[in-house]
């Protein structure tokens, strides 16, 4: 297997950031990155050219670092809820996804795409959660999420409702129990 000599020409993850010369496989480089204009061969006869384009990307990629931090600054304050139908102790019939977050964010005027939006896992529950953003190759911005039951109650909530209920249940055998053993023992009283 060979391999081949590129220009990245935009930042791919796990491999290079825009206008790095990489050696990658000869089949991923000629199947993939090549017909998709991602990257270009970095041959001998191209090697000026390519300086020169990677030189222009660096520039591009420093005014879009500039502006990602800039749109990091306006977004720092953004919170993100979603009211979904949710069964007891917290379980969503369904999730949040990435897309749901992308279509939010779209809606607060902030186009990102949903690829650029990064959780752990599907949100499957109610409570609070976070979503890291990347704007840019170094500029991450974290927004926190936060699911409730439609009702308004999240998942913490619900935990301490149930918690609560569970409680003044036990509360309220626990008060029929010296009930009765008080009948009883005066019972016992009156027969002797």
């Amino acid at each position: 297997m060979g391999t081949t000599k590129i220009l990245l020409r935009e930042d791919i993850d796990n491999l290079g950031g825009r206008g790095e010369i990489v050696k990658v496989k000869a089949g991923y480089a000629r199947n993939f990155l090549l017909p998709q204009g991602i990257a270009t061969l970095a041959s001998k006869g191209n090697v000026k050219q390519i300086e020169l384009e990677r030189s222009a990307l660096l520039k591009k990629s420093a005014t879009e670092k500039s502006t990602a931090e800039a749109q990091a600054e306006q977004m720092k304050d953004i919170n993100l809820t979603f009211e979904r139908k949710a069964g007891e102790g917290g379980t969503l019939f369904g999730s949040v996804t990435t897309m749901d977050i992308a279509d939010a964010l779209k809606a607060k005027g902030y186009e990102i795409d949903r690829r650029k939006i990064n959780l752990k896992d599907t949100i499957k529950e109610t409570g609070d959660f976070t979503a890291n953003v990347k704007l840019h190759r170094e500029v991450t911005l974290e927004i926190p999420v936060t699911v409730t039951a439609e009702g308004g109650a999240s998942n913490v909530d619900a935990r301490k409702s149930a918690k609560s209920e569970n409680t003044e249940t036990e509360t309220a055998d626990s008060e029929e129990k010296v009930v009765e053993n008080s009948v009883e023992n005066n019972d016992d009283e009156v027969e002797t």
